[in-house]
């Protein structure tokens, strides 16, 4: 599936088949590829560098309560060098990430009636995702959204705090702080959403990242409109199917 177009589009699409060449991925009867290889290479390179520059910016930041996180990084300055490495590592791989899913988190009438109908989703009311839900939901692309003001916080206020007072002023550098730490604070609250919701929230969405695909009962439960695009089969009726051959077979 081709992402964007243009010259991004070509990029993206010449990055897939490179990838695609050094892993594989496996995708089995009653499932569907969700995910290919470059995807899920960038996925954890940003989730790495993120986690990297979060445990050595907690360390700067509060080392009276997370000065054991130090030892893993060479110690206290070796922390500080490398924090600003690990997140222009993050920006960088997020970069090419926010590029390879740009065009499937353009914000649709869709997502709007999503988030109109999120109490009823995420207690359980509604057994399936509403029908015209694509390949992200309103949830995932507010998150990726997030994601992207706060890279580009990070890469803005890291580079005023990086440079210092003496490039760009003490009162800079002040807010500059005071912003790069209430962006991460928001970020790591989505993050941990995200890990909710990959594992326990919707079961089964955490093989999409490793291996790269899901079941099809997974597709249409959560991304119904998606599935009907792969499968050109109504999800309604694949579930309705799915039950009555479970029931059939369940019989004595």
């Amino acid at each position: 599936m081709s992402t964007s177009s243009g010259a991004i589009g070509r990029f993206d699409d010449k990055a897939r088949e490179s990838f695609e060449h050094v892993g594989q991925t496996t995708v089995y009867r009653g499932e569907l590829l969700r995910h290919p290889v470059y995807t899920r290479v960038l996925h954890w390179m940003v989730a790495l560098f993120f986690f990297l520059a979060l445990f050595t910016g907690f360390a700067i930041y509060l080392p009276w309560l997370f000065r054991w996180f130090t030892p893993f990084f060479g110690g206290g300055p070796l922390s500080r060098v490398m924090h600003p490495w690990f997140g222009v590592g993050f920006v960088f791989f997020f970069g090419l990430q926010a590029l390879n899913w740009l065009q499937p988190m353009i914000w649709t009438a869709a997502d709007s009636r999503w988030i109109r109908n999120m109490g009823k989703i995420v207690s359980g009311k509604e057994k399936m995702d509403p029908p015209d839900t694509g390949f992200f939901n309103a949830g995932q692309k507010f998150q990726f959204w997030e994601i992207v003001g706060g890279s580009v916080a990070y890469l803005i206020t890291g580079i005023i705090m990086w440079a210092g007072a003496g490039t760009f002023g003490r009162i800079a550098v002040a807010i500059s702080y005071v912003v790069h730490d209430i962006s991460a604070l928001i970020m790591l609250g989505g993050i941990f959403i995200h890990i909710y919701e990959s594992t326990f929230g919707q079961p089964g969405t955490f093989q999409a990242i490793v291996r790269g695909a899901v079941s099809e009962a997974w597709a249409w439960t959560f991304h119904p409109a998606w599935y009907k695009q792969v499968t050109g089969r109504d999800p309604q009726q694949a579930c309705e199917e799915a039950r009555r051959q479970m029931t059939t077979a369940s019989k004595p």
